[in-house]
């Protein structure tokens, strides 16, 4: 069983290594996005992670966070994927908020600024 190394790593090479992205160039397209953001902020694909970072990732429609504990630079399983990051992520929302969001039907157009509004008040965005 590999042991995960404690150097310094580009960002989206972890970001793969660990599982949290499928592709390494879905986590560089992600990073490239300003999804991904290092200590807080923005950072391009080639930044380095080091043990002791945090890596706050905008994936799935939610805030996933973590504290890296090691880096690895190969792809590892799963198990082993665990050991390098502690998952401080908040708890994803209730799925009945995306349940309870106004449904517009297929071809319909653009959202009325009504409908707009009630839908960013919904997810939370609204003032």
């Amino acid at each position: 069983m590999t042991q995960p190394a404690s150097s310094a790593v580009r960002i989206d090479v972890w970001l793969w290594a660990v599982r949290i992205f499928k592709t390494r160039s879905q986590a560089a397209e992600a990073v490239r996005a300003g999804h991904v953001k290092l200590n807080g902020e923005a950072v391009k694909a080639a930044a380095q992670v080091v043990p002791g970072d945090h890596v706050r990732v905008w994936k799935d429609h939610r805030y996933m966070e973590f504290d890296v504990t090691a880096t690895v630079r190969k792809r590892v399983g799963a198990p082993i994927a665990r050991q390098c990051y502690v998952d401080v992520s908040p708890p994803p929302p209730p799925m009945d908020i995306f349940a309870s969001m106004p449904k517009r039907d297929r071809g319909a157009g653009r959202p009325t600024k009504k409908e707009r509004r009630e839908t960013d008040r919904l997810l939370g965005r609204g003032r």
